[in-house]
């Protein structure tokens, strides 16, 4: 499988936050060719402060060794803001792949700063469902980035 195909998997995990009212944001750690998890932004459908993407498909996992993390890629459908790119960053994961970055840049240059290789795949559908979702709950995404 190559990058697009995985990120197919953080892609159905947004599309399944969004059935669910949330921001369709996904995540899927992939390692030595397998998918050990995915998790989707569940800020609205927990009441959570911390359920990004990223930090859902880590949180889904579980623990795992050092090593483990040290040979996986994190797939995003969206730039990770700076908290999803700080656990990133903690865990040693030394690739991020994600799907776009037009709706919002993340901390990629603190990422690469750190010798985290990052990888856009600039996806039209993650940019869909971003716009579908920024369109019909505003309110809801800027709360998510911090924004008025």
């Amino acid at each position: 499988m190559d990058d697009q195909a995985f990120l197919e998997f953080a892609i159905a995990a947004a599309r399944q936050g969004a059935s669910e009212g949330g921001v369709p944001i996904g995540g899927a750690l992939v390692v030595d060719g397998k998918v050990l998890g995915t998790g989707y932004n569940k800020r609205v459908q927990q009441s959570s402060a911390i359920r990004h993407g990223e930090t859902d498909c880590l949180e889904n996992i579980g623990r795992l060794p050092a090593s483990v993390y040290a040979k996986a890629t994190m797939y995003t459908t969206l730039s990770p803001c700076h908290m999803c790119s700080g656990a990133i960053l903690l865990y040693g994961i030394p690739r991020v792949v994600l799907g776009e970055n037009e709706t919002f840049m993340g901390a990629e240059e603190l990422l690469r700063s750190h010798g985290v290789e990052v990888i856009n795949l600039d996806s039209q559908e993650c940019k869909d469902l971003m716009a579908k979702f920024i369109a019909e709950k505003p309110d809801v995404w800027n709360e998510d980035i911090g924004e008025e």
